[in-house]
């Protein structure tokens, strides 16, 4: 019965970053067909098994269908049905009276990853309403290379495999198993196999590790040492650019006495990387010009994350690898509206005097709270009080570190509203629950503000059930309520309008096109220099006095050894899931049914432990089980443990239910690197044992 379907494009979203070009197949509403699109910008046909699954979503029997109202304690799981109105009414009238109270900055409006233009709603909401304090996890994720790269090069380097690149250093990033903010494998493993040398940093033995010409097979958490040593090879050994560093670099001869310091025999001391094999890897990529790094958000994990980055943009720059085609490069926007003039930013001119993270000293231009210190103004009042929260597109109780510590904050709140798709652990705490939409149910852009010279148009391809809204229309709605009107539209859509009226271009046309792209130039340096206060890349932060920063980049030593937790406990993600969602969806559940544990077989050995085994992984934070699998692809002092395990099949309102299995019952966020109030999510002293033997789970 192909003839009655109809056939739309769009993009994926939601179930990662997105970025892959659908086909979707549609017959009575219902998605009965998806597939990838072969002429996709990014994905050239590739679909993953997300992908694939996305549609088991919108017809799930357990899926939020109407507002709910809490009538019970938090958490009890007792609810009332509302409607729109009611919910619209109840949100806004307690944001108003904590507004009276508190003052606009007591109300938090809090987002995980961004997943389309209503992350920038979000902050456009915020601003009008006053509260500076939009909360992200842009502290583990992106913006410790965007911002350092602001800071260090004026500009986000991203990794150019639209044009050929004669090689690929990838760091910290599985892009074949996870898409990272729209760097889907199709277009590395199309350069791969046309020639581009590969190679790879990563604890693990990932699917791109089997096919590198040199894994480079580091300790958890030593990424900055990794890079300090790279650094020392090439400068020792003049491998750099000369005339990029003579005429564009500044500090060059501050950075070579530096990284003396970190010759790759006391680095391999520090990383576990033999001394050799780093030459090697620094060697070729400093010889293969042009060459790419695609940076992954495992190197921002780490209290170190600052130091990390700003050591992998001095490589690019000394190796003259920045803003040239196939290198890491400025990407150019397409003629859309600016991110300031969509988020209203001119209506909060000095928000980053009252953001929470401005009293913490962090870096300058990080321009979303990190969550280990929106916690600490909801347990402590420090620098002031949260007393009310918006939720959207996350589930702070599995994403941050210390999810106890999540829990005790929510309980300090006067009131929570959280928008998802299904009841989740945060979503069961709230005052009142949302229900939205899929990303094939409105009409939405994809990437806009992640600063990689494109957007994506998803169009909606089917209605949503009567009572499920978009966060757009959600949002949109929000603002209409409680701010004034004249900021606000008729219609959600014309949010989008707005966004395309400089290009000209209608959503219905963007929809026609499937994407807009920025223009193709490179060395802007040359006419205009860098966006940076010395008008160079700064090897040496000209800045650093001034904002209290660290001039060179440092390594900073790992934990020492500790015979009461002798392992180093690492995560990785999922890539049937997407952090925590997604594993009430039945083909993705039989896929990875559940959370494992990556052990090596000699480690196990020496523990008793068996392929299959239930096992306690414990740190000095807490301890939860999981279900261990012996492989050779991990080192054997370290352990790879499953992240955003909980279990949607279970009591809801069962602490079991989150605490089980949760990665982040063994995190901490009592110390967080400064800059960006990152704590250690990985590298983390650990012990693992079979469940159940000797002694009891550390509480």
């Amino acid at each position: 019965m192909e003839n009655d379907i109809q056939w739309i494009k769009t993009h994926c979203g939601r179930m990662d970053h997105g970025g892959c070009a659908l086909i979707t197949g549609v017959r009575d509403n219902v998605i009965v067909k998806i597939k990838g699109d072969p002429d996709g910008f990014l994905n050239r046909g590739y679909i993953c098994a997300k992908g694939l699954a996305s549609p088991g979503r919108l017809n799930h029997p357990d899926r939020l269908t109407h507002p709910l109202r809490r009538t019970g304690g938090r958490g009890e799981g007792k609810w009332e049905r509302i409607s729109w109105d009611e919910a619209i009414g109840s949100i806004s009238e307690n944001f108003q009276r904590i507004k009276e109270h508190y003052g606009a900055r007591g109300v938090a409006f809090c987002q995980g990853m961004p997943k389309g233009i209503e992350h920038f709603v979000l902050i456009r909401l915020a601003n009008i309403f006053g509260s500076p304090n939009v909360v992200s996890v842009q502290d583990v994720c992106h913006a410790p290379r965007e911002v350092t790269g602001l800071h260090t090069c004026g500009f986000y380097p991203v990794a150019d495999f639209h044009l050929k690149t004669r090689l690929a250093l990838v760091w910290g990033s599985n892009v074949t198993r996870t898409n990272e903010e729209g760097e889907i494998c199709s277009l590395l493993l199309d350069q791969i196999r046309s020639g581009t040398q590969l190679i790879v940093v990563d604890p693990r033995q990932t699917e791109l590790a089997k096919k590198a010409d040199l894994w480079l097979q580091l300790r958890p958490g030593t990424d900055a040492a990794l890079a300090l040593g790279f650094l020392n090879v090439v400068i020792e050994e003049r491998l750099f650019d000369e005339g990029f560093v003579e005429a564009w670099t500044y500090g060059f001869e501050d950075l070579a006495r530096h990284v003396k310091r970190y010759p790759p025999e006391k680095v391999a001391e520090i990383t576990w990387v033999p001394p050799d094999l780093l030459r090697e890897a620094a060697r070729q990529y400093a010889r293969s010009r042009p060459a790419a790094i695609q940076w992954g958000n495992a190197i921002e994990q780490h209290m170190s994350a600052f130091d990390t980055a700003r050591s992998l943009v001095c490589i690019m720059a000394v190796c003259g690898n920045l803003d040239v085609p196939g290198g890491n490069i400025q990407a150019n926007e397409p003629n859309i509206l600016a991110l300031g003039k969509f988020v209203r930013a001119d209506l909060l001119p000095n928000k980053w005097k009252e953001m929470i993270h401005t009293f913490h000293h962090t870096i300058p231009k990080l321009m979303t709270v990190p969550p280990a210190f929106l916690r600490k103004a909801m347990l402590e009042g420090f620098p002031y009080p949260i007393k009310g929260a918006y939720v959207q597109c996350s589930n702070p109780v599995m994403a941050y570190a210390d999810s106890r510590m999540t829990v005790d904050a929510i309980h300090q709140l006067d009131f929570l509203a959280v928008a998802d798709l299904f009841m989740t652990p945060t979503a069961s705490l709230a005052d009142v629950v949302l229900p939205v939409a899929t990303h094939f149910e409105f009409n939405d852009i994809g990437h806009y503000g992640l600063g990689h010279g494109y957007i994506l148009a998803r169009p909606k391809v089917v209605e949503p059930p009567e009572a499920c809204w978009s966060d757009i229309r959600i949002l949109h709605a929000l603002g209409r309520a409680m701010t004034p009107k004249e900021y606000w539209f008729d219609d959600p859509d014309d949010l989008l309008e707005a966004l395309l009226r400089p290009s000209g271009i209608t959503y219905g046309q963007f929809a026609e096109k499937g994407y807009l792209k920025g223009g193709d130039t490179f060395k802007k340096y040359e006419s205009r220099g860098f966006s940076t206060p010395t008008g160079k890349v700064e090897l040496s932060l000209s800045t650093a006095e001034k904002f209290g920063l660290r001039a060179l980049p440092e390594c900073p030593q790992p934990p020492a050894d500790d015979p009461d937790y002798p392992l180093i406990l690492t995560s990785a993600k999922d890539p049937f899931y997407m952090h925590s969602s997604y594993r009430w969806v039945d083909s993705l559940r039989k896929k990875s049914p559940e959370p494992v544990v990556e052990i090596h077989p000699d480690t196990a050995s020496k523990l008793n432990i068996h392929d299959g085994e239930r096992v306690a992984i414990e740190t000095r934070q807490g301890g939860i089980t999981q279900v261990a699998r012996l492989t050779d692809g991990v080192h054997p002092n370290v352990v790879n443990a499953a992240y955003g395990w909980w279990f949607p099949e279970d009591d809801i309102t069962a602490q079991d239910t989150w605490t089980r299995s949760n990665y982040n019952i063994l995190t901490s966020a009592q110390e967080v690197g400064r800059e960006f109030g990152t704590p250690n999510l990985k590298g983390i002293p650990c012990r693992v044992r079979v469940a159940g033997r000797n002694r009891k789970l550390v509480s």
